[in-house]
């Protein structure tokens, strides 16, 4: 699909790549974009249509998706993580990720589905991460709603096909975020990302792998566990000592 001329919504859209996302839509010649936030007030993006919407609420879900009839593209951005380990870690906090990380994106694609067939099918892009595939201490609960994302991402893929609806999984690896803040390492800008993945859903790409940290990790899928885990031991160790 062509991104000039459609009518968009991103999730998370006021900081962070949320906010790239939309404003990049605006720039590129969407006709509408539709910025949401739970807090609607903190969007600040001249241009953009501001909506109120919590992706872990589906009654906030049900109500974004009337209020905005004319979507073409939908942006699953939003997302959380609480650094929480899944043996010892705050069984409520790996919730908290799962319902917002998992069954958020499953219940604005289900909210969307229909507002999408009706427009000619248009495209869904849900922002996942190289964390799909890798875990790790104080990122446990991450993970499992990365992977389970990736998951349900692939599989409504199918399921929408028949109404010739696009679904993107985008997959980087740090970009230069609120989220990333700590890690003093080489960041994607969240521009970038952006234009990576509007590139992709005007390719018609079903996976867009935004920078070589996400590529890289992808690469060492078919290793087996122990030599996935000691490959990613060395690339996490030559990522902080650079």
């Amino acid at each position: 699909m062509e991104i000039n001329d459609s009518v968009a919504l991103v999730t998370g859209a006021n900081r962070g790549l949320g906010r790239a996302f939309a404003q990049r839509l605006l720039e590129r010649g969407a006709r509408k974009v539709y910025a949401t936030a739970r807090r609607p007030e903190t969007v600040d993006l001249p241009g953009a249509e501001v909506l109120a919407l919590d992706i872990a609420d589906p009654a906030s879900v049900r109500a974004a998706a009337e209020a905005a009839d004319d979507v073409s593209l939908l942006v699953n951005n939003a997302g959380i993580q609480t650094g929480t380990d899944l043996v010892t870690g705050s069984l409520d906090a790996v919730r908290r990720e799962l319902d917002t990380n998992v069954l958020g994106h499953l219940h604005m694609v289900r909210e969307f589905a229909p507002v999408l067939a009706r427009n000619g099918g248009g495209a869904i892009v849900n922002v996942l991460s190289a964390m799909s595939w890798f875990g790790g201490q104080g990122a446990g609960a991450y993970h499992l709603s990365k992977a389970a994302a990736w998951a349900m991402t692939n599989n409504v893929r199918l399921e929408l096909a028949g109404q010739r609806t696009l679904v993107t999984a985008v997959h980087l690896g740090l970009a230069d975020t609120d989220m990333a803040a700590a890690w003093p390492v080489a960041k994607l800008a969240p521009s970038d990302l952006a234009d990576a993945a509007l590139d992709g859903v005007e390719a018609g790409a079903a996976e867009v792998l935004a920078d070589q940290w996400s590529r890289d990790v992808k690469s060492r899928l078919p290793l087996t566990p122990e030599e996935f885990n000691a490959a990613m031991d060395r690339a996490l160790a030559a990522l902080t000592a650079a």
